[in-house]
């Protein structure tokens, strides 16, 4: 008599319960518009000459909305309950193409790619040779973020924060990209209109290249609670700080960048300064008298 043979889904039904559970769409359809706008910058960004400068201010655009939809992709799946091992590698995978490749391409074909004419045909190679080194390095900075941030449970900056709030350890890749997207957007996507200008792009895009690999503390802002009840002015400073960004977004959103990014910096050296002022009356105290 033939026994039955047993099938694959029998001997493994965790595997069989796993694979038809298959991944939440809400989330998942905010990394796939995460995924849609760093593909449409990268588009944008190649389509962008001294001419069509727009393409540009269209694909820094593009990566402002990205950050928009990566931060509510996480808050999302928290809130319903959807948070998935597949959502997360999605989220990461998503985060280095439009918070890694598209602004490292946005950031050379804007600053180094269209940079006006040098003194010199080799000073203006050597720039943007250097462009190239530059962005690579922003591009190699935010995956190494992305991968720490992936293996570390319960990180701690080198440089402790307020109890009970919540930082990242290194600025966050997507608030990396936010800088370039919003310095771009601040001149509505004109290049560079002196090549003078090119080493202070580079020095910024190595300086955020840095503050991502760093360990010091920036501000998570997932302690502010939503659900929660809050004072009927805070509808009205929302409503508001919409409006300034509808009306005058070059403006104010090149401000909370530059802001957020010389936040990480300035704590950093506060916390030095604090320290370095408190080791002499440990020293005191640990003299015998």
């Amino acid at each position: 008599m033939n026994t039955p043979q047993r099938r694959w889904e029998d001997e493994f039904p965790q595997q069989k319960r796993r694979m038809r559970k298959g991944m939440y769409i809400l989330p998942s359809l905010f990394t796939a518009a995460n995924i849609a706008a760093g593909y449409y910058a990268i588009a944008q960004s190649m389509l962008g000459d001294a001419q069509s400068f727009w393409h540009f201010d269209h694909a820094a655009k593009a990566i402002g909305f990205a950050v928009v939809a990566d931060g509510l992709d996480g808050r999302i799946a928290r809130m319903t309950n959807t948070t998935s091992d597949f959502g997360r590698e999605l989220d990461s995978l998503a985060d280095v193409i439009t918070f890694g490749v598209a602004p490292a391409i946005l950031a050379w074909m804007w600053g180094f790619r269209m940079l006006a004419d040098a003194p010199s045909q080799e000073i203006h190679t050597r720039l943007i040779q250097l462009g190239l080194i530059a962005t690579f390095i922003f591009l190699v900075a935010g995956a190494s973020r992305l991968a720490r941030f992936n293996i570390q449970t319960n990180p701690q900056p080198s440089n402790p924060g307020r109890p009970g709030r919540k930082y990242f350890v290194g600025m966050p890749i997507p608030a990396g990209a936010g800088v370039v997207a919003a310095v771009v957007h601040f001149d509505r996507g004109q290049p560079l209109p002196y090549w003078w200008l090119a080493p202070a792009w580079l020095g910024i895009l190595v300086l955020v290249a840095f503050l991502m690999v760093s360990t010091w503390r920036f501000y998570s802002f997932k302690d502010l609670n939503m659900r929660s009840r809050h004072p009927f002015q805070i509808i009205i400073l929302i409503c508001g700080s919409g409006a300034l960004v509808w009306f005058y977004s070059e403006y104010v959103l090149f401000i909370l960048a530059i802001s957020y990014m010389l936040s990480g910096i300035i704590t950093r050296f506060s916390y030095a300064v604090r320290r370095r002022r408190a080791e002499p009356s440990y020293k005191e105290a640990a003299e015998p008298r």
